[in-house]
């Protein structure tokens, strides 16, 4: 609860006018506790989780133009009732674990001094964390992720559920066991709790995180897509091949970028394969080419 009872304290305070963000926020959180603001995390990662994969679960069942070719595993199609029982658990899960933990954990984040009150970070300073969060989740989740997979009773007993869709959708991005969560859940922490910072920014954190592992997932690599300009963004045609290969897979365990698997030389196989690919395709334009153009069928 911020400790201002009206605007012109507020103002007074700090020695300044508000900006329109800072009033808008005044006027929603002034009466409300930090705890009740908090909470906000359950509303906004059911939203998340329940609408962001929806575009790409139409574009499977209608399997539309201009996006169906761009599916990354062709061959492999869940029907509606798949992909809505898939979001069933997922959302068990969430009722069971996600909130609940959610809802206890208020204490560490005042631990480690996430802020609720006036004046709002900068735009740049608001990115500069937003940054820092993901490098240091990214790092730290990859050697976790990497121990899951190394550790064969750790595959078996809990990242195992994970890999049960060989060819992901949306909707399987949290589709996890509930200690995985647990375990994964503290990359995601520890960036806010290194450089702590305000409220909105790890709203924020969390929603992205939560969007850019549903992009990694949706099974679709389209060649437009505006993450294609972040710098080492491993996408979902990187993480796609690291549930391809399954519970054998020694390769892509990085969740956003892919420089971790090129520094310690877990993107071998996927490397290979991308290699591999760009060679076919560039024969294939060649016979192409030398037929005047057209594609004839070679029995």
């Amino acid at each position: 609860m911020l400790p201002y009872t009206s605007l012109l304290e507020a103002e007074t305070t700090l020695g300044r006018n508000l900006t329109l963000a800072e009033t808008l926020w005044f006027n929603y959180s002034a009466t409300k506790s930090d705890y009740f603001l908090y909470c906000h995390n359950i509303l906004f990662l059911f939203l998340i989780f329940s609408l962001a994969p929806v575009p790409y679960v139409f574009i499977e069942i209608k399997r539309l133009y201009p996006f169906d070719p761009y599916k990354i595993q062709p061959k492999v199609r869940l029907s509606l009732q798949e992909m809505l029982n898939c979001y069933k658990d997922v959302l068990i899960t969430f009722f069971l674990v996600v909130g609940p933990l959610q809802l206890v954990s208020y204490p560490s984040i005042q631990m480690i001094g996430i802020r609720t009150g006036l004046p709002l970070p900068s735009v740049w300073e608001v990115v500069a964390q937003l940054v820092v969060y993901f490098l240091i989740e990214d790092y730290t989740n990859y050697w976790l992720h990497r121990f899951l997979h190394m550790n064969r009773w750790g595959y078996e007993n809990i990242h195992k559920v994970h890999h049960e869709y060989e060819a992901p959708i949306g909707f399987a991005a949290p589709y996890a066991h509930w200690a995985e969560i647990l375990l994964l859940g503290i990359p995601s922490f520890l960036g806010p709790a290194i450089v702590p910072g305000h409220l909105i920014t790890f709203w924020l954190w969390i929603a992205l995180r939560q969007i850019e592992a549903i992009d990694t997932h949706k099974g679709y690599d389209f060649p437009w897509a505006i993450t294609k300009l972040i710098p080492f963004y491993g996408g979902a045609d990187h993480h796609d091949y690291h549930h391809y290969v399954g519970g054998q897979s020694q390769s892509n365990f990085a969740s956003v970028f892919t420089y971790c698997d090129y520094i310690y030389g877990t993107d071998k196989g996927y490397r290979y394969q991308k290699k591999i690919l760009k060679k076919l395709k560039e024969d294939l334009a060649n016979v192409v080419e030398q037929n005047g153009g057209s594609y004839k069928k070679f029995d």
